[in-house]
């Protein structure tokens, strides 16, 4: 192992297949998870944060070291090296699965070994045999052709690893390529992260998304396949919800804090977790992400692992696509395997809306009801045409009928106006990209309301502002205050 090699693995940091340790406390735990799973490497002489704290390798600990392989049931294979005042350990995948130790049997999910109940050891002998998609190498792909370099960078600079490596390097110790004959394969994961096309090698890899009008597959408003890379479809996905699904707003200065009806946590839980834990083998479906009137359905190819109980499901982690997962991991896109359903759920019961249903059988599917209320559903509408009613009311201008307001420009106008009452400063231009209108329009609308004197100008022509003329706050004032100053969101 070279210097750089060795740089590299410290700054990707623990992931499935690497393990820092400064002792050999435990060690017997991560052997057997390492040979429960796909092997990795333990390096002894590295903290958890990744600094060098060094481990001395003699005879005797070589022997203790073996000693604590063997003991394992069955035996763990393993290789010892030493680069500088580090010991690694290489641990090889298990021939004879499932491997133990006086603890109990153990699996490798994500950055952790994680102790196997009766039911996780029952699911996994069950599973053993079974090929997992993301290990397997595909010699159709070509590096120079179809490796793309941006999401390699974007991956790196999600993980905090440094752009001055070379992406050989990085991509060796993550484990998505080998070198063979002279070429460099890439195995499924590898592809499905950062090739140009992911379609042209995996045809399942794409994400649809679907919005029909009404509750039935029958009118589609709107459609997009995403066949990029794993977590530009995963961000393009988010995108395509947050145009379709109802926002509610507060200000805070002239911005708004937006308020999806299905919090974006538990979207984003729910997306990460069809594309990491599909069934890639099922070529014949992609991840389907549906929005109707009254639900939000998000699909994946395969139900539950074969062997893991129902009533173990959101409690346990078996993880379908385990070099996927990592990756996900490093990339901040998973807080802790095994815990996304609950924070679904928890997302969910902060917001006081439904739990999302979930479905198991051949496909899992997760559905998300939605709430048609007042806050959500044309929130906007609904809040500008009561303020306008209050304000014709009080102030004795009408703003619908008399003068023709209605629909965006009468949002404007309410967004104006509490904008003024809280003394922020009106800046054409940015109200101009705020609203994604012209700068001609905004004038229009300011000079609307300094023409019906619910504003005025003061100061000199280039440093002056707008305020609200006394008589128009006080009206203002005792609107937003019964409202509680929540622009756009009605109680």
């Amino acid at each position: 192992m070279t210097e750089n090699e060795l740089n590299i693995i410290i700054e990707e940091g623990e992931g499935y297949k690497t393990e820092f340790k400064e002792s050999l406390s435990n060690l017997t735990k991560e052997l057997v998870a390492f040979a429960n799973s796909s092997g990795g490497r333990i390096f002894l002489g590295i903290n958890d944060n990744g600094d060098i704290t060094g481990f001395e390798l003699n005879n005797k600990i070589k022997s203790q070291i073996q000693d604590i392989a063997i003991n394992c049931d069955p035996s763990v294979n393993i290789q010892i090296e030493k680069h500088q005042n580090i010991v690694i350990i290489n641990i090889k995948e298990g021939l004879d699965k499932p491997y133990r130790c006086s603890e109990g049997f153990f699996l490798r999910v994500g950055a952790n070994s994680q102790k196997m109940n009766r039911n996780d050891i029952i699911a996994f002998i069950q599973n053993e045999g079974k090929i997992r998609f993301d290990e397997l190498f595909n010699d159709k792909f070509n590096f120079r052709r179809d490796f793309n370099k941006n999401s390699f960078f974007h991956f790196v600079k999600l993980c905090g690893i440094s752009a001055s490596y070379k992406a050989i390097d990085v991509l060796k110790n993550l484990d998505l390529i080998k070198q063979e004959n002279n070429k460099y394969l890439f195995n499924q994961a590898g592809i499905l992260f950062f090739a140009k096309n992911p379609e042209n090698f995996i045809i399942q890899s794409k994400i649809t998304c679907v919005l029909y009008k009404g509750i039935e597959k029958v009118n589609v408003l709107d459609r997009k396949d995403f066949n990029s890379d794993i977590i530009t479809n995963v961000e393009d996905s988010i995108t395509f919800l947050k145009k379709h699904l109802k926002l509610g707003y507060t200000i805070e200065k002239i911005r708004r804090e937006e308020t999806l009806e299905i919090p974006e946590t538990a979207l984003r839980e729910a997306v990460v977790n069809a594309v990491i834990h599909r069934d890639y083998f099922e070529k014949g479906a992609n991840v389907m992400i549906e929005v109707f009137d009254d639900r939000l359905v998000i699909t994946n190819p395969g139900g539950l692992p074969k062997g893991l109980d129902p009533s173990e499901f959101g409690r346990i982690s078996v993880t379908r696509n385990p070099i996927l997962a990592s990756l996900m991991l490093r990339a901040g896109y998973i807080e802790m395997l095994g815990t996304g359903i609950n924070r679904i759920q928890m997302s969910l019961k902060n917001l006081k809306l439904p739990k999302a249903e979930f479905n198991y059988n051949n496909f899992f599917t997760v559905k998300f009801k939605r709430i048609v209320s007042k806050k959500f559903e044309k929130n906007e509408e609904i809040y500008s045409e009561i303020f306008a009613k209050n304000f014709a009311l009080n102030f004795g201008v009408n703003f619908g009928v008399n003068f023709g307001v209605k629909g965006k420009q009468l949002q404007r106008l309410t967004f104006i106006l509490e904008l003024l009452l809280k003394k922020e400063t009106i800046n054409v231009q940015n109200l101009s990209k705020f609203f994604g209108i012209t700068p001609r329009t905004v004038e229009n609308d300011l000079s609307f309301l300094k023409s019906n004197n619910i504003i005025e100008f003061i100061g000199p022509p280039k440093s002056g502002g707008y305020i609200l003329t006394d008589r128009a706050e006080k009206v203002i004032k005792k609107f937003f205050i019964s409202k509680k100053s929540k622009y756009l969101v009605t109680s």
